[in-house]
């Protein structure tokens, strides 16, 4: 996750946000498949993911300016090659056709991964989960935690049929200042996406008291438990739903948060912080799920972001409430 440097100034809305109506049908369907989800697969994956880390070579130093390297950004710690392998062969092991976005550039070349699941109805519409698979470290929270949250619902819908088109996506180097995710955006203009949503720091929860930080300029509950999902106006129908679904299935605590127009405001960069940014740019749907970061988990972008460290429950929770929020998009699965 990109370190949030600007003050932020957004309506928040915890138990004010409007509840749309749920389909109990639509509910109960969207129930049955978020419970598939696994937490000790989760886990697993997040410890697999964090070794390969562990175990790849850094990007070059000699790639970045002199005072690039920094604590808050320690990019002659980043690694992707070896999660991008370990990613790929987990979504073909699910058999998933999982096809490249490769772009060439002298200094940062970057491959996407995208894999998807055609809908049967309206093929031509998209519901898509993205997480970015580079990581400073081992990166146990970032970013360990939304590709494992991304690879278990890949899992649940694998052999699913869905009315429209699922699809899962790996952004390279986000870590950089959301290149992959860029390039992924500016390479499909036009896509009908009708709800996507952006992994990036979702498994660090405490229920310590002043254990979360307030957004500079934007006060948040003094507990870290939450999982925030944030969204731009052309994606808060989305976040209204989600939340909703929160509510019904009762699994994580959920603050949904609003920036207005397209996030560009000059107020509000710190709601722009990841993969879902280029989305927001492009007018394109997208809801970011994150614990925070920084502003709540002590480890990050440090050598000590550590599967130990996350809480595997609250990793599963958002996962399951993601999971819901897919089938309800991309209404599914059918019988």
């Amino acid at each position: 996750m990109k370190f949030w440097s600007t003050v932020l100034l957004a309506l928040a809305l915890g138990s004010c946000v409007s509840r749309p109506g749920l389909d109990e049908a639509a509910l109960a369907r969207v129930r049955s498949f978020s419970e598939g989800v696994e937490q000790a697969r989760l886990m697993a994956d997040v410890n697999a993911l964090a070794a390969t880390h562990l175990e790849d070579t850094p990007l070059s130093c000699d790639l970045f300016e002199t005072g690039t390297n920094s604590e808050r950004r320690p990019v002659c710690h980043i690694t992707r090659d070896r999660s991008r392998q370990w990613m790929r062969e987990r979504l073909e092991s699910l058999g998933l056709r999982v096809i490249t976005q490769s772009t060439d550039d002298p200094r940062f070349p970057t491959t996407n991964l995208i894999a998807e699941l055609p809908g049967t109805e309206h093929p031509e519409e998209i519901v898509l989960v993205g997480a970015h698979y580079d990581a400073y470290f081992q990166g146990a929270d970032d970013n360990s935690s939304g590709v494992a949250a991304l690879l278990e619902i890949a899992r649940l819908a694998s052999d699913q049929r869905f009315k429209r088109t699922v699809r899962f996506v790996g952004f390279d180097l986000e870590e950089l200042g959301l290149v992959g995710s860029t390039r992924y955006v500016q390479s499909r203009p036009g896509e009908r996406i009708v709800a996507s949503i952006v992994f990036d720091c979702i498994g660090y929860r405490s229920t310590e008291p002043g254990s979360q930080q307030g957004l500079p300029g934007f006060p948040l509950p003094p507990k870290g438990d939450f999982i925030a999902v944030i969204a731009n106006d052309a994606s808060r129908s989305q976040m209204e739903e989600m939340h909703a679904l929160g509510g019904r299935l009762g699994l994580v605590p959920v603050i949904g948060i609003v920036t207005p127009g397209d996030g560009t405001g000059a107020a509000s960069g710190n709601l722009m912080r990841s993969d879902h940014a280029p989305f927001w740019l492009a007018g394109q749907n997208a809801l970011f799920l994150t614990d925070t970061a920084n502003f709540r988990n002590p480890n990050y972008h440090r050598d000590t972001d550590l599967p130990a460290t996350l809480d595997a429950a609250f990793l599963a929770g958002v996962t399951r409430l993601s999971a819901a929020g897919l089938a309800y998009w991309a209404e599914g699965p059918l019988p």
